[in-house]
């Protein structure tokens, strides 16, 4: 059986567009929690037919890429004085069959655009997705209408422009200089471009208003989840408590088939929700001898673990021990470290608190510890 055909995609972020305001080029700009060229790059990363993924940078932008989380088949090029310059530097680092090139300013083409392009190129030498021109179109000069031109056979050009590598490699050898885009370098070439429909969301930013714009798609696009989680255990024989991963002196144990910590059942059943992957027991059943004593971090890590390979990344929790004692302000920052450390998350998205319950009720009388917890998960914009 024949091996299905290579592709790479050349993000070009090389260009110093400063139109879009904020003294960096727009490519670096940070809209709906992240860089411009990182939501980009999120979106090639997760295309399954993508083997390869350069991305071209100025110079000048070298330490900037530092701070960008570049997936494991992607690399860096140095981009030229021009637009033309870049594409080239790209395609002499990359050996794929098909090269898909696009703007890292578009950072919310759809994944079906890509594969529309890519469809095409198994029967054309080069394809770019395009919208017809709907308005009126006029000439003007000075302020003032001219004329009115014909809008039939006009098209929106938009990227990723797919070609056979080695056609655009050598067609960019010879025709690169003062091209608009890569179609143009192709045509001058001679060779035939296939058009394909594209996206009104697939939108390049150009001015400031075009942040907005783009940071509204990316939020509609990213998957947000909250769980919450409740979980009781009662006082019983011992001379300490285990509450969020901190092991606290104390006239009494917590009762539990594990080490019934609480805090951390709760938080663990709020991630469990959050995912609809039904809740601490069903993956640990008190039934099963080998949990009886086992640490919690063991559940947690567990649904952390289950979080990230559905694509989730966890985002906050909250979570409230609800007690007369022992008293939990003393060993909140502690606990909220061991939380984060397991979660995987800065410290300053844990928050653990304490509250009473007014001597009400079994808390109040003493008899155990509640809990309560709410977790935030979030699906990243390019998913």
């Amino acid at each position: 059986m024949q091996n299905p055909p290579t592709v790479a995609a050349i993000i070009v972020a090389a260009g110093r567009g400063q139109r879009a305001g904020g003294g960096v080029p727009k490519q670096w700009h940070h809209i709906a929690g992240q860089s411009v060229v990182q939501h980009t790059l999120d979106i090639f990363a997760s295309h399954p037919r993508i083997t390869e993924i350069v991305l071209v940078v100025a110079a000048q932008d070298r330490t900037l890429v530092d701070t960008l989380t570049l997936p494991p088949h992607a690399s860096i090029a140095i981009g030229g004085a021009e637009r033309s310059l870049s594409v080239l530097s790209g395609l002499n680092a990359i050996q794929a069959d098909y090269v898909l090139i696009h703007d890292a300013a578009r950072c919310c083409v759809p994944p079906d655009v890509i594969d529309r392009v890519l469809n095409a190129l198994q029967t054309a030498q080069a394809a770019a997705p395009a919208l017809p021109v709907t308005d009126a179109l006029w000439t003007g000069e000075h302020g003032q209408v001219t004329g009115v031109q014909d809008r039939n056979c006009l098209y929106r050009a938009q990227t990723p422009q797919g070609f056979v590598r080695q056609l655009i490699l050598d067609a960019h050898g010879t025709h690169a200089e003062g091209s608009a885009d890569d179609v143009e370098v192709a045509r001058r070439a001679g060779m035939d471009v296939t058009i394909v429909q594209g996206d009104a969301r697939n939108l390049k930013i150009t001015t400031p208003a075009d942040f907005a714009r783009a940071a509204k798609l990316l939020e509609t696009r990213m998957d947000i989840r909250t769980g919450n989680g409740f979980d009781v255990h009662r006082f019983g024989a011992g001379d300490h408590v285990m509450l969020c991963g901190v092991k606290i002196p104390h006239s009494r144990g917590l009762q539990g088939h594990s080490d019934a910590d609480v805090g951390m059942h709760t938080v663990t059943d709020a991630i469990y929700g959050a995912l609809c992957r039904g809740d601490i027991g069903q993956h640990f059943p008190p039934s099963d001898p080998q949990w009886k004593g086992a640490a919690s971090d063991i559940f947690l890590n567990h649904a952390c673990a289950l979080a990230r390979e559905m694509g989730f990344e966890i985002n906050h929790m909250d979570c409230t021990l609800i007690c007369e004692f022992p008293k939990i302000g003393p060993v909140a920052a502690a606990m909220r470290t061991r939380m984060a450390q397991i979660l995987g998350i800065d410290i300053d998205r844990v928050s653990v608190k304490a509250t009473t319950s007014e001597r009400l009720g079994f808390t109040g009388r003493g008899e155990g510890i509640a809990a309560m917890a709410t977790v935030t998960l979030i699906k990243g914009a390019a998913s």
